[in-house]
C-alpha cells in the first residue's frame, strides 16, 4: 500500500516543511492548520489531543474551522464518538505514546470511512510501525508531520503552556518537562526554517545549558530537516535564558492592556473568566481576547491603560454621533451604563461591549485594592536604591486594610529580593506586621521560598542596577477620562538590557556562551530567545518595541509559560515542593 508514493511500513511520513513563512509564529501555526484542513476535499471531522485543540485554538476559532467543510469536531480520548463512515477524519494530535495507543484502538474499530494523521513534531520510526500494523482495514491515506507544537500568542510570542520553573540542578529535572521544551522549541525552529546557533546564559544550576545541548542533539540527529532551513549569510540565534535571573519582572502589576487582563484576571489560552466579576452579563463571563480575531485589542495590546480608556471612550463617542446620542460620557462607569442602556449598541459594536466591561471590572479591582499606590511603590522597590524611605513606604502600605495581603507579600519579597545582602534588614519586622493582619505560617514562608529559588546565592548576575533617581512613576500624567491614570512604568526587565547588548553585539561571551564550536563573527538578524521557566507579557512588550525600532533584527520570544505574579508564586512552591497556599 502506498501513501503519497511510498510504502506506509518504509516510510509513511512527509516532511512538511515547505510553508513560506516569515518571523512569525502566528502565521506559521495558522498557515500549517489551514494546510491540513484545505488539503482533505469534502466533508470531514478534526480530531484533536486537548493540547492540540489548545493550539489550533490559538490561531483558528471555531467559526473559521467550520467554514472549511468541517462537520464537527472531536478529541481523540472521548469516548462512544458516533460511527459516520461517510466522513473524512483529520486527525491532529502530538506524537506522544498515550496518543499512538489510542490512535491504535481508533485504527482498529474506526469511526469514519478514511483517516488522515497528521502529527506536531517528529514522529519516531518505530510509532509509524506501530499504526502501519494497527491499520488492518486500510483506512490511513496519509501520515504527515507539520511543525506546529507550541502556543502562538502573537506574532512574536508563543508558549509551551509548562508552568514548571527550571530546578537547582540538572538531575532534579523532569524529564517530561524537559522533553516537552526541547520539543517545543525545536518545532518552532522548524515552523520557521531555522537552524540556529545557540548561546545560553550562563548560570549557577546549568539547567538551560543542558537545555540547549539537548536541542543541538536534536538538530543533529534530525539534519535533513534543519538543513532545509533557509540559509543566511549571518546564522539565526537562539538564545536561552533561565526565569531563576530576573524574578522581579513576574511579580510586579503591569499596566499595558495585555498584561494587565493576565495580572488581575489571568488569561488561558485567549480566553478570560469573569464569573466572580459583579454586575457581569451573563454571556460576558466568559470572554476571547485574540489578537487574530479582535481588532481593537490586535492595536491595543501594549496600550497603557489611561490611553486604553480614551480609545475606547472614542469607539463609543463615534456610536453615540452616528446615532444622534447626546449621553454625557466621561468615566467607565458611564460607558457601562450606556452600553446598558443601549441593547443595539451591544450587538452592534460586541468587541467594544467586550472591552468596556473588562476595563470596568479591571478599574473595579485597582481602585478596591489601591493597586496604583502598591504599583507606585513596587516599582520604586525594583529601580531604586533608597533604604529608609523604602522601609518608611512599606510599613505605610501594610497598615492599609483596602491592601490585600497577597499584594503586601510581594511587596515584602521585592524588599527581600533587593535588600537581601543589606546588613539591617527590616523584613522580620515586615513579617511581624504580615502576621498581625493575618498571615500564616505558609504565606509568610512564600517570602523565604523566593529568596531560596532566585536570591542573590542562586543568581548568576546582579540583577539590581543600584541607581537613585527620582521615579517617573510619581509623574505619571493625569488623562481626561475620569477613573483611569495613565501610568508610565520605569522598570525594564533583564530582557531589555539583553536585547540591547545584543543589538550592539557586546552580549558577553562569558555570561551568554556559544554551544557550537565556532561562533559567527556577525549578530544575528532572526533571532529566537525562550525563557525556560516562563515569560512575562512585560518581556512580549518589550521585544515588540525592540522589533519596532531595530529594523536590522527579528526578535520572537518563548517561554515554558507565560507568567503573571500568581503563577510565578505557585511555581517557585512546586519547585520546591511546597503546597500552594496563596
Amino acid at each position: 500500500r502506498r501513501v503519497h508514493g511510498e510504502s506506509l511500513d518504509a516510510l509513511p511520513r512527509k516532511r512538511n516543511y515547505d510553508l513560506l513563512t516569515k518571523m512569525n509564529v502566528a502565521q506559521a501555526v495558522r498557515d500549517y492548520i489551514l494546510r491540513i484542513i484545505n488539503d482533505v476535499s469534502g466533508m470531514k471531522v478534526m480530531i484533536f489531543d486537548k493540547e492540540t485543540a489548545g493550539i489550533v485554538s490559538m490561531v483558528l476559532s471555531q467559526s473559521d474551522i467550520l467554514e472549511k467543510d468541517v462537520f464537527l469536531t472531536e478529541l481523540l480520548d472521548a469516548e462512544n464518538r458516533e460511527r459516520m463512515m461517510h466522513l473524512k477524519a483529520i486527525v491532529f494530535v502530538r506524537p506522544t505514546q498515550d496518543n499512538i495507543r489510542l490512535l491504535k484502538l481508533e485504527l482498529h474499530k474506526p469511526n469514519y470511512g478514511e483517516y488522515h494523521l497528521f502529527f506536531s513534531n517528529i514522529i519516531k520510526p518505530d510509532a509509524v510501525a506501530e499504526l502501519a500494523k494497527a491499520d488492518e482495514n486500510e483506512v490511513v491515506r496519509e501520515v504527515q508531520e507539520f511543525f506546529a507544537d507550541y502556543y502562538a500568542i502573537v506574532p512574536s510570542l508563543f508558549s509551551l503552556n509548562v508552568n514548571t520553573l527550571p530546578p537547582a540542578s540538572i538531575r532534579d529535572l523532569s524529564t517530561q518537562d524537559t522533553e516537552r521544551i526541547v520539543d517545543g522549541i525545536c518545532s518552532c525552529l522548524l515552523s520557521l526554517k531555522k537552524r540556529p546557533s545557540i548561546r545560553f546564559q550562563k548560570t549557577n544550576s546549568g539547567v538551560v545549558e543542558h537545555i540547549g545541548k539537548l536541542v543541538l542533539n536534536r538538530m543533529e540527529k534530525e539534519k535533513e530537516l534543519f538543513h532545509q532551513a533557509r540559509r543566511t549569510d549571518t546564522p539565526p540565534l537562539l538564545l536561552l535564558l533561565d526565569r531563576r535571573e530576573d524574578p522581579v519582572t513576574p511579580l510586579l502589576c503591569q499596566w499595558t492592556y495585555q498584561a494587565m487582563v493576565h495580572e488581575f484576571l489571568g488569561i488561558n489560552n485567549h480566553r478570560v473568566s469573569l464569573r466572580d466579576a459583579p454586575n457581569v452579563k451573563p454571556d460576558m463571563k466568559e470572554l476571547v481576547l485574540a489578537a487574530h480575531q479582535d481588532e481593537f485589542f490586535d492595536i491595543n495590546l501594549y496600550t497603557n491603560f489611561g490611553d486604553l480608556g480614551i480609545r475606547v471612550k472614542d469607539l463609543v463617542d463615534e456610536y453615540q454621533n452616528k446615532h444622534k446620542s447626546h449621553q454625557n460620557i466621561e468615566s467607565i462607569a458611564d460607558m457601562q451604563r450606556f452600553v446598558e442602556a443601549y441593547p443595539e449598541f451591544r450587538k452592534l459594536a460586541g468587541n467594544v461591549s467586550k472591552h468596556v466591561t473588562v476595563m470596568g471590572e479591571l478599574s473595579r479591582l485597582i481602585a478596591e485594592g489601591s493597586l496604583m499606590e502598591v504599583s507606585q511603590l513596587e516599582q520604586e522597590l525594583a529601580c531604586s536604591e533608597a533604604h529608609s524611605e523604602a522601609v518608611k513606604q512599606i510599613h505605610e502600605m501594610l497598615d492599609r486594610p483596602q491592601v490585600k495581603l497577597v499584594n503586601k507579600l510581594r511587596l515584602v519579597m521585592l524588599y527581600a529580593l533587593r535588600y537581601e545582602e543589606k546588613g539591617h534588614s527590616e523584613l522580620s519586622a515586615f513579617q511581624d506586621k504580615l502576621r498581625l493582619y493575618g498571615a500564616d505560617q505558609f504565606a509568610l514562608r512564600s517570602i523565604s521560598d523566593l529568596i531560596e529559588y532566585a536570591g542573590a546565592q542562586r543568581r548568576g548576575g546582579d540583577l539590581f542596577s543600584n541607581k537613585n533617581f527620582l521615579s517617573a512613576f510619581k509623574k505619571s500624567m493625569q488623562r481626561e477620562l475620569v477613573g483611569v491614570s495613565n501610568v508610565y512604568t520605569q522598570h525594564k526587565p533583564l530582557l531589555d538590557s539583553i536585547l540591547d547588548q545584543l543589538s550592539k553585539g557586546r552580549l558577553k561571551d562569558s555570561a551568554f556562551p556559544f554551544l557550537d564550536a565556532s561562533s559567527p563573527k556577525d549578530k544575528a538578524q532572526d533571532v529566537i530567545i525562550f525563557i525556560v521557566g516562563g515569560a512575562t507579557y512585560e518581556e512580549s512588550f518589550f521585544v515588540d518595541q525592540f522589533n519596532k525600532t531595530n529594523a536590522g533584527m527579528r526578535v520572537i520570544l518563548g517561554g515554558s509559560t507565560i507568567h503573571n505574579s500568581a503563577s510565578f508564586l505557585g511555581s517557585i512552591k512546586a519547585a520546591l515542593g511546597v503546597a500552594d497556599v496563596l
